[in-house]
Order: C-alpha cells, then sequence, then structure tokens
C-alpha cells in the first residue's frame, strides 16, 4: 500500500508539471519578450558573425541549429517568472498543493518544448534547401532535447532572481549567456582554440551541445558524444536544484 501511495503521488506531480508547462505554452509563447529574445536574437547573432565567412551549409546548420537552442531554451524562464510575480499567479502556484520541484520541473518543460521546436526550424531549412545529411538522427535528437532541457533549466535560474520586472532579469541572464557562447565552439572550432580558451569553453553548457551537434550533423566532434550527453543531462539537474535552493531563500526573505 506505501509503494502504491508514492506511485499514486508521483502521478499526481507529473499530472501537476504537465499542466503548468501546457498553461504556460498557450499563455506565453508569443509574448514579445518571448518572440524577440527566444527567436530573432540567435538568427540576428549567427547573421551577423557568418556574413563574408567561408562556412560550408553544414556547418552553417550546425551552428545555427545550436544556438537557436541555447537562446530560445533558456528566455522561457526570465520571461515567465516575473510577469507571474507581476500578475499575482506565481504565488497562487506556490499556494497550491503541488511540490516546489514539480513547479520548476513544469516551466522548465516550457523553454525545453520552446527550444526544441524551434531549432528544428534551421534543420528543416537545411534538409529542404541544402540538401543536408543527417549522419547520427539518433543522437541529433538526443543533442537538441537535452541541451533544450539544459538551457531551459539555465533560464529557471535567471527566473528564480525575485523580481517582477522581466528587464531585471534580462540584463543578467544576457551577461552571462553572451560570454558562455563565445567561449563555446559555436565560433570558433574548439580544435583551433588555445589551450587556455579550450580550457574555459568546456565551463560553458553550450560547448557539449555544440559538439554533439557537428556528432549528429557533421560526423565529427572533438569530445566523446556520451560525455556531452552525461554532462548535458547533469547540467539539468545541477540548474534545477539550484533554482530550487534560491526559491527557497526567496521565500524565507519574503519575496
Amino acid at each position: 500500500m506505501k509503494n502504491y501511495g508514492r506511485l499514486k503521488r508521483l502521478q499526481e506531480e507529473v499530472a501537476q508539471a504537465w499542466t503548468v508547462a501546457v498553461k504556460d505554452v498557450r499563455v506565453y509563447y508569443l509574448t514579445p519578450p518571448m518572440v524577440m529574445f527566444g527567436l530573432l536574437v540567435p538568427f540576428f547573432l549567427f547573421f551577423s558573425f557568418s556574413v563574408k565567412r567561408e562556412v560550408g551549409p553544414e556547418i552553417g546548420i550546425a551552428r545555427l541549429l545550436a544556438m537557436t537552442t541555447f537562446f530560445t531554451a533558456s528566455t522561457a524562464g526570465p520571461v515567465i517568472f516575473p510577469l507571474e510575480r507581476r500578475m499575482g499567479t506565481y504565488d497562487r502556484l506556490l499556494a497550491a498543493p503541488m511540490a516546489l520541484i514539480t513547479l520548476l520541473i513544469g516551466k522548465t518543460l516550457v523553454g525545453a518544448f520552446f527550444g526544441t521546436v524551434v531549432s528544428f526550424v534551421p534543420l528543416l531549412a537545411g534538409l529542404i534547401f541544402f540538401d543536408l545529411t543527417v549522419v547520427s538522427p539518433w543522437l541529433l535528437f538526443a543533442g537538441v532535447v537535452l541541451a533544450s532541457l539544459a538551457f531551459s533549466c539555465l533560464g529557471v535560474v535567471f527566473g528564480s532572481f525575485p523580481t517582477r520586472a522581466v528587464g531585471q532579469v534580462m540584463m543578467p541572464s544576457t551577461l552571462v549567456r553572451w560570454p558562455l557562447m563565445f567561449i563555446s565552439g559555436t565560433f570558433v572550432p574548439l580544435n583551433e582554440m588555445s589551450p587556455a580558451m579550450r580550457t574555459a569553453s568546456y565551463l560553458s553548457p553550450l560547448t557539449y551541445a555544440q559538439d554533439l551537434i557537428n556528432h549528429a550533423l557533421l560526423g565529427e566532434g572533438v569530445l566523446n558524444p556520451w560525455l556531452d550527453l552525461g554532462v548535458l543531462c547533469a547540467t539539468s539537474a545541477l540548474f534545477l536544484l539550484l533554482s530550487r535552493q534560491m526559491h527557497l531563500r526567496s521565500r524565507r526573505l519574503g519575496y
């Protein structure tokens, strides 16, 4: 009976997280901050840093796919949490009979869905217009999904800042995301970096996502793909636990 009760509780928590995710998808996906920072920014960055560079379509699509996943998935948290605090819906969610980690998982799924779906837009463009060949479809799917989860958890960390203004969250999130992008292997391949720069690149989760996508689309990468998958999973768990601690601290301080 005890195991049945635990299973029943787990099913309820999963259903609650899914309900939170579906609600946020319907409400927030077409808001201006999500469209601006989640859709337009990665494409503008890609074209601005790729113009006049002799980059093949395969490499270009791999880079665009990684950047799109990174910015799109990590935008949901910094947008949704401040808006819900302003409207008062966040307090009602905290008062609901639902564990805090369940609420955070539901919010994470919003960014993960967003990042996964939008990231396949450049992939479809590559398949249709550039005759792109996917070397390992399963690795590409796993890489995009796990990267979206990791980056969405990063966005939830930023969303854990106790503020009701989207701009106050977007500023620090941008200050962190841009350096993570520049030290990763997105613009400069890992094998072309200096030893110091390459060591720093291992601190960016985007490095492992980009390497994994390179394995899937180009058939080559610098790191072991299993290492990339493992780091992305560990990063997701680390960011989720960090956001939980930040929320608990904010509640103790009365925010």
